[in-house]
């Protein structure tokens, strides 16, 4: 009796998952025909704003840029306090001569400040976004880094809990100051339960839509998705693509994230989430689309390989 009922514990847990493997490696099949529509993005790490980079640097970065569909650059500024507030002169002392310099060296691309911070209370300590007097703090925080020159803002929030009124709360704020808004923005929910789990990997389908019908740019971070697969993991990005497409509001830009980073652990294969599968995986669930604001989005430039970027020029910038 037990071993039966064991047996169909089992059989409950691995047939849904193997029919949804099968679901994913057939989401990667096909020929992808999709290319930039030159709306693509790159975040770019804190040493560009703390003095450790220079002016060569900016003239290599703005070299890298050509023949690309990178148009935006988020640039890490923060990270906010837990409190919402942000010292400029201790984190970002170079921000002002950074966005000055791309601008003349890459006179067509935009550039955002990315900032973020960990979230209470499923992260403790961390940010209270329920607290408007940390919300207010944030949004003195984003005007302060507008005046560094920046061209928008960026958040990256982790984790946002499916449903938080408090997130919702601070972009409807920050699009009172009449500028760019971007989000780093979670995973939609494959399986329509999972955002239900409470472990803040997945948003609801709906709640992706109340995200990006207030913003300007939603950049999905597809990766670290536990899978063990290219061929699933690509899959994996199709269906996150097939989805956003969905629900995205054609005024907003939606963005797939690409893994330019290496990490092997249980959430993060690095053989299987590569920047080749994930660009194959977005064409094919963006398919015929002539949707023009959609693009992908690198993570991130100090661990993008030439491999990465040879990945990414030659599957989705390069003309058939």
């Amino acid at each position: 009796m037990l071993v039966t009922l064991a047996l169909g514990l089992v059989l409950l847990i691995v047939a849904p998952l193997g029919t949804y493997a099968i679901s994913l490696r057939a989401q990667y099949s096909g020929d992808p025909t999709a290319r930039t529509r030159n709306q693509d993005a790159l975040w770019l790490g804190h040493a560009w704003v703390d003095g450790r980079k220079t002016a060569a640097d900016v003239t290599a970065l703005a070299l890298r840029l050509q023949g690309t569909g990178i148009r935006d650059l988020y640039v890490h500024t923060g990270p906010l306090e837990h409190d919402g507030s942000l010292p400029l002169a201790k984190v970002s002392p170079k921000a002002h001569w950074f966005v000055a310099a791309i601008r003349a060296a890459a006179p067509d691309v935009r550039v955002q400040a990315w900032l973020g911070d960990v979230v209470r209370p499923e992260k403790n300590p961390g940010m209270d976004l329920d607290d408007p007097a940390v919300r207010q703090r944030v949004i003195a925080s984003a005007k302060a880094v507008l005046q560094q020159g920046f061209q928008g803002i960026h958040y990256d929030f982790e984790p946002v809990r499916s449903g938080s009124k408090g997130y919702l709360a601070i972009l409807d704020e920050t699009r009172a100051l009449g500028t760019t808004l971007s989000v780093a923005a979670a995973q939609i929910d494959p399986l329509w339960y999972l955002h239900a789990i409470p472990i803040d990997k997945w948003w609801s389908q709906d709640y992706f839509r109340q995200v990006a019908e207030r913003v300007d740019q939603i950049a999905v971070m597809s990766y670290d998705t536990a899978m063990p697969l290219e061929s699933l993991y690509g899959g994996y990005v199709a269906k996150q693509t097939e989805l956003g497409l969905e629900v995205t509001p054609p005024t907003t830009d939606l963005l797939i994230g690409l893994p330019a980073y290496w990490e092997n652990n249980a959430s993060h294969w690095g053989h299987a989430e590569t920047v080749a599968a994930a660009v194959r995986g977005a064409r094919l669930g963006l398919g015929n689309s002539p949707r023009p604001n959609f693009g992908l989005a690198l993570y991130v430039d100090f661990t993008a390989t030439d491999k990465d970027w040879t990945s990414y020029r030659n599957n989705w910038c390069l003309q058939p």
